[in-house]
């Protein structure tokens, strides 16, 4: 369990921007709360902000007066959280790091009537279920994590029958339902988000080039929704074997490099046949050409990472899907490679949380931890910062703890904004975030279209 003592150094790193009676927690970073959208009232002014620089500096020398301790229910303070994490077993690299960001979280913004009940999942189905039975035993009115999709299966049935909401790390929407959330960058938001900007910059028809498994089969699918929702076509999909060394097959079948060298062949052929400077002229220029024609769409997304975004790239161009011609596209896996020397991916477009609180927290991540954090430590942070602070809202209402967490309370319409950006939780169990778009430079990534500061429309 982790207990909280904040002094006044300790400040606020997330926003919870509500729809009723929004309101900006104290050094909250940059985002002015929204007015009330139901009734155009004029809200009180925002309590006054603190730098960002002065956020860190403050955290980081702020007294530090958190401990691990047995978890007891008794004398806890009122307001308990259960932190569901792999602390043990093959993943517990992950676990760890995540409950150091979630302890960050705790160091910013928590006082001395929150508390964390943190419990070791053990990376097993099993070992969730016991974790979550015994968070709420502990008296958690609310569960952070666990990570992985199975498990999250496996404290759902728990966490409804003691009517305790969980917040999972999962990005898989299959787990997700009322009452048990998913906060994972979900694959199908980023290809709506990058499809969507196309869309507004004139591409208009698309294709997709994805690796041959569940998760290629989710993109598909997000491709097909996303292009009839922005009034495009989807020209073409193919999936690739993840594990294989040569993927040039799919990328030719994309290309329709068949049947464009069969009309180059077809085409030069008929010029050789021909007399006058003119037909000379062009079959010089086809001779140094591998296939006729443009490849068959203006915009191809490949929503892969690392060494096989590496080795996928310069084949699409081997290939005469020319990045000259053809808008490359990603997603949030190409957000912390180091693109910046690889020719083929310059000017390609992904989407991604915002840069700038994403490098802040990786910043203070490091000087802390003295490692770079993984991604989902991010998660862990937002989701621990969101429940400390509702909790410090609450002390300040006088909300009993049993009605803090609560699917009114957590689908807040505005959402909250925090390390990742702005996000809130629908009634499906879905997360909603605003991306960036990015775009590949030399000079690394660039920002092509903010992310965006508040939601339109009702939650889900």
């Amino acid at each position: 369990m982790l207990r909280g003592a904040l002094t006044a150094a300790g400040v606020a790193t997330l926003v919870l921007l509500g729809a009723c009676a929004p309101t900006t927690e104290q050094g909250a970073p940059p985002g002015a709360a929204s007015q009330d959208e139901t009734t155009g009232a004029e809200q009180p002014p925002a309590e006054p902000r603190i730098s960002v620089e002065q956020v860190l500096e403050d955290a980081l020398t702020a007294p530090q007066e958190f401990q691990l301790t047995p978890p007891e229910a008794e004398g806890l303070p009122p307001h308990r959280v259960g932190l569901l994490l792999p602390l043990s077993g093959p993943r517990a690299d992950l676990g760890q790091a995540m409950l150091r960001a979630a302890e960050l979280a705790m160091f910013d913004i928590a006082d001395d009537q929150f508390a964390l009940v943190v419990r070791d999942t053990k990376g097993t189905p099993e070992g969730a279920r016991r974790a979550a039975e015994e968070a709420i035993a502990a008296g958690a009115n609310l569960l952070l994590g666990p990570v992985f999709s199975s498990s999250v299966d496996a404290v759902a049935p728990v966490a409804e029958g003691g009517r305790v909401p969980v917040v999972a790390f999962s990005n898989n929407r299959e787990v997700a339902r009322p009452g048990v959330w998913v906060t994972g960058l979900l694959p199908s938001e980023q290809v709506d988000r990058i499809v969507g900007y196309a869309a507004s910059q004139g591409n208009r028809s698309f294709a997709l080039l994805a690796p041959d498994n569940r998760y290629g089969e989710l993109i598909r699918q997000a491709m097909r929704e996303a292009t009839d929702k922005h009034d495009v076509a989807l020209v073409d999909s193919r999936l690739f074997d993840p594990d294989a060394r040569d993927i040039s097959e799919p990328v030719k079948e994309l290309s329709d490099y068949s049947r464009r060298q069969r009309e180059l062949k077809n085409r030069i052929a008929e010029l050789e046949r021909q007399s006058g400077s003119q037909a000379a002229r062009e079959l010089r220029r086809l001779k140094n050409l591998d296939a006729l024609g443009k490849a068959p769409f203006d915009a191809v997304l490949f929503p892969i990472g690392g060494s096989k975004l590496r080795q996928l790239a310069p084949t699409l161009p081997y290939y005469d899907i020319d990045p000259d011609e053809v808008q490359f596209l990603g997603t949030a896996q190409w957000s912390g490679l180091s693109l910046a020397g690889d020719p083929t991916l310059q000017s390609g477009w992904y989407p991604a949380p915002p840069p700038e609180s994403q490098a802040r927290f990786e910043q203070r991540y490091r000087t802390v931890q003295g490692t770079p954090p993984p991604d989902v430590a991010a998660l862990a942070y937002d989701a621990t910062a969101l429940a400390a602070l509702m909790a410090r809202r609450a002390v300040r209402e006088g909300t009993p703890p049993f009605r803090v967490y609560t699917e009114e309370t957590l689908t807040q319409r505005n959402g909250f904004a925090g390390v990742n950006g702005l996000f809130r939780l629908n009634t499906d169990g879905l997360v909603e975030r605003g991306y960036a778009v990015m775009r590949v430079t030399s000079d690394g990534p660039e920002v092509l279209d903010p992310a965006p500061s508040s939601f339109v429309g009702p939650t889900n």
